[in-house]
């Protein structure tokens, strides 16, 4: 034939029946590295797999767009675009970020197990660094599927 002129299809070798002892081993070794060295920011790198919003009625009819995010895990630990900060650092990074738009608005997205107060704090932050808006993130207990991840 034209199309093959070569013919490799039938010098190929056939393919083998079972899969090899060797297959085995690999998936259990890394089914075995995973569940050893696994991460908990595997699923979405700043936050965590627990990581879950306060759910507040009417949360929904409060949206607004932002022009800046932050999200806070615990106490010492926020997350930026750039990567994890710290209170110190927050300030600092809130002061550049306040002064690259014009009026600039703040959506915190706050972990369920955080205090109130860290909130606060980062508000008052915020708005002292030039910002306009902060809003804290939350989902409706009636549409919990609705936004987020």
């Amino acid at each position: 034939m034209i199309t093959r002129p070569l013919e490799l299809s039938s010098r190929l070798r056939p393919a083998p029946r079972t899969f090899d002892w060797l297959f085995y081993v690999n998936g259990g070794l890394i089914v075995l590295f995973f569940s050893l060295f696994g991460s908990q920011f595997v699923l979405a790198p700043g936050l965590g797999v627990t990581f879950r919003l306060p759910t507040m009625p009417g949360a929904l009819a409060g949206a607004a767009t932002t022009t800046h995010r932050i999200s806070v895990v615990r106490s010492d630990l926020i997350f930026v675009d750039e990567g994890a900060l710290t209170t110190k650092q927050l300030r600092d990074w809130l002061e550049r970020e306040a002064k690259k738009t014009k009026s600039p608005s703040l959506l915190v997205l706050v972990g369920s197990g955080v205090p109130a107060s860290d909130f606060t704090d980062i508000a008052s932050a915020a708005h002292a660094a030039g910002f306009v808006h902060v809003q804290m993130g939350a989902q409706d207990p009636a549409n919990p599927a609705v936004g987020g991840r």
